[in-house]
């Protein structure tokens, strides 16, 4: 069994930094000096990346406002909308508004990206929202059909990916809970296979992980596997690991191991064992391990504590999965 372990979302931001930001917008304190403790953020998380073995590396993408924002401010054809909440958390982001077809201005979103990551982009896990997700969450005022938006989203971020295979980057995630949360049917799902058809295309030996939370990925299979994509992940506090289909063809499977809705820490045993089974239903080429869902739904602390339990569970998996 190959393992590899990693982030799935962007992290929480320290007090420390939050208080920072605050001070900023009141005047309390200046731009560089909120600058300074960013980078040292970043440059922390990398640390505790490497620290943990993770296979890339994110830098906790502490910078965005809520991932959809880089591309609403960067690419043509949006602008920002309401804040808005995010599924059934607690959380908000502020909806984009789609009024003519997208397009993208090159390095745009690139210079949106961690700092951290820019000087091994090789080691560097980019972040991105699904073209499914993206364009449910969106107030399309475009003219254009929800399954056009779909396609033309995907097409779009495989531009993206393009232009950043070629500076190094190699691991792309493509947030999805939508695929799960409300599956698409008939040509809205053609529309999602098309996109990341495109985005395929873009990777030149490059790997897209699909990341899917928020519902039960259990019956939402039979798409997921017809997704031109290394891996498809799945969030095991809303999907029975007892219950996954065997895989058609041998690709690679994500688990979301850590709960990012609770501070509560996972037994590293129970977790491996888990994996196991999971394993052995699905007999994935590669199995990634990471949390459920962004993390940022948590406290700074109690976040980055419980990632210490995936470095536990390749070891209790054994060395077999450090081939």
């Amino acid at each position: 069994m190959i393992v590899r372990t990693g982030l799935t979302g962007p992290c929480p931001r320290p007090e420390a930094l939050v208080s920072a930001t605050r001070d900023l917008d009141r005047g309390r304190t200046t731009s560089e000096a909120v600058e300074e403790l960013f980078a040292a953020t970043e440059r922390d998380v990398v640390a505790l990346e490497r620290r943990l073995g993770f296979d890339s590396v994110t830098g906790g993408y502490l910078r965005w406002p809520d991932l959809f924002r880089p591309f609403a401010e960067t690419w043509e054809g949006f602008s920002v909308g309401p804040l808005t909440r995010w599924l059934e958390t607690n959380t908000f982001f502020r909806q984009p508004i789609l009024l003519a077809p997208p397009g993208r201005t090159p390095g745009a979103f690139a210079s949106r990206l961690p700092p951290a990551l820019r000087g091994e982009p090789e080691s560097g896990r980019i972040l991105l929202p699904g073209p499914y997700t993206f364009a449910g969450v969106l107030d399309n005022r475009s003219g254009e059909t929800d399954e056009a938006v779909v396609h033309r989203l995907g097409r779009t971020l495989a531009e993206e990916v393009r232009d950043l295979r070629r500076s190094g980057y190699r691991t792309f995630v493509f947030s999805e809970p939508l695929l799960v949360v409300r599956p698409p049917e008939g040509p809205r799902a053609a529309a999602v296979t098309a996109g990341y058809e495109a985005i395929k295309a873009a990777l030149d030996g490059g790997t897209s992980i699909v990341w899917t939370y928020g519902a039960d990925a259990n019956p939402v299979f039979p798409l997921l596997d017809r997704l031109p994509v290394g891996a498809v992940g799945v969030d095991l506090a809303d999907t029975e690991v007892e219950q996954l289909p065997p895989a058609p063809r041998r690709t690679g499977l994500g688990l979301g191991v850590v709960d990012p809705r609770t501070t509560l820490g996972e037994d590293p045993a129970e977790v491996a064992r888990v994996v196991r089974i999971a394993y052995e239903r699905r007999r994935p080429s590669v199995v990634w391990l990471g949390p459920g869902g962004p993390l940022d739904l948590l406290p700074w602390e109690p976040a980055t504590r419980k990632l210490h339990v995936l470095p536990a569970v390749r070891q209790a998996l054994g060395e077999e999965a450090r081939s």
